[in-house]
């Protein structure tokens, strides 16, 4: 196994001021509802899907990649700056509040049926990206951060991302047993049903066995994701009493698109990738080259650098601000937002992606995470 490698980089600069894209994104898009409501111009509300799938695959393509790393004597000073956490914190008021105006938007106003599809997948991407907020912050030990995570997961209804991505999919990441983690060969829509019903299994089996361990039923209020999604019926609960019931499939519908936008980025982070086992059978420990990495400028500014994944998952308690491109860790081709417009078309993913996976494994699939039902159909293909 190769060792990671930091490159030696003197060009490094502290972004601190451009780290407000991040939570501007809420802002902007929730300024296209308002648009709408000020102009009576549907199209306004196209703002999100369009930023997500063609602008920021073009300022990707213009600003390129950084490659540059802060220097671990600037850590310390990057980790304590409270600056960067209140970055992160607020996009979720702004989050709660794009939510909100959507739903009284869905119930309120006479739209066409492409006005409603535009709305939901305004008000979904809020929450999408919402979730990667809330993985940001539920890596954190400070309780803020912690109950933030789960206030920004209710929207979304995805609150058992908490329990199951701490404690579960780090784990297991890069292996069979993950459901968050893509084989290669397996579509996007075959992972995602998996994904889906195993990550929530999870959640609940790994609550149930640390409740258990402390005396208490899977029931008790201490169970995390209990408290997480009661988050959201509190939130649908308000809303609805205010709105009435005609909100709820809007926000049903709403969430069922952010959760897949969380799913489709599962999907390209480890698409293919696995850990070998060692001489006792048991898995090695996770390094930067289980994790698809980009370092692409603009997706990063506006993702809290949830593109360098590879250092995330090697080293998962450092804050976004100093997360490190290593040497070692797979490039993608794009950032996310390419990527996840890719791989909503398997022919296309597969044809882009499949030569990647087997040029990082020196052409042996038998290193590769693969879908156990193409796995000959694979063999064929790169023998």
């Amino acid at each position: 196994m190769k060792s990671p490698s930091i490159p030696l980089d003197e060009a490094w600069q502290d972004k601190r001021w451009w780290w407000l894209l991040s939570p501007a994104i809420p802002l902007v898009f929730t300024g296209s509802l308002v648009a709408f409501l000020w102009s009576a111009h549907v199209w306004c509300m196209f703002l999100a899907p369009m930023v997500i799938h063609v602008l920021l695959p073009m300022l990707d393509r213009v600003f390129g990649e950084d490659f540059s790393n802060p220097p671990e004597s600037a850590v310390g000073q990057l980790d304590a700056d409270v600056f960067y956490r209140a970055l992160v914190w607020a996009y979720v008021p702004l989050q709660l509040i794009g939510t909100v105006l959507g739903a009284w938007i869905a119930v309120t106003q006479s739209l066409p049926w492409w006005g409603h599809v535009a709305l939901l997948l305004t008000v979904g991407a809020i929450n999408g990206i919402g979730i990667g907020t809330a993985h940001e912050l539920g890596h954190k030990k400070e309780t803020l951060d912690r109950w933030l995570s789960k206030i920004a997961l209710a929207p979304s209804a995805y609150g058992h991302f908490f329990v199951e991505h701490n404690r579960g999919h780090h784990k297991r990441v890069a292996t069979p047993e993950d459901p968050a983690s893509a084989r290669m060969g397996e579509s996007f829509w075959a992972f995602l049903s998996r994904s889906v019903w195993g990550s929530w299994q999870s959640a609940w089996a790994l609550e149930q066995e640390r409740l258990n361990k402390q005396g208490m039923n899977v029931w008790h209020l201490q169970n995390h994701n209990l408290q997480a999604w009661s988050m959201t019926l509190l939130l649908y609960g308000a809303l609805v009493v205010w709105l009435g019931w005609v909100a709820l499939p809007f926000l049903v519908l709403q969430a069922v698109y952010a959760a897949s936008m969380l799913e489709v980025v599962n999907y390209v982070e480890h698409y293919g990738l696995l850990r070998q086992k060692d001489a006792s059978g048991r898995y090695v420990r996770c390094e930067p080259e289980h994790s698809w990495n980009s370092n692409h400028l603009v997706g990063n500014l506006l993702l809290y650098q949830l593109q360098r994944h590879s250092d995330h998952h090697a080293h998962p308690s450092r804050r976004y601000q100093a997360l490190r491109h290593f040497e070692s860790a797979p490039q993608l081709p794009a950032g996310y937002a390419t990527m996840i417009s890719v791989a909503y078309c398997p022919p296309l993913w597969f044809a882009w992606m499949d030569r990647r996976v087997m040029a990082h494994y020196g052409g042996n699939l038998n290193l590769a995470n693969v879908q156990p039902s193409v796995r000959q159909k694979l063999m064929r293909r790169w023998a």
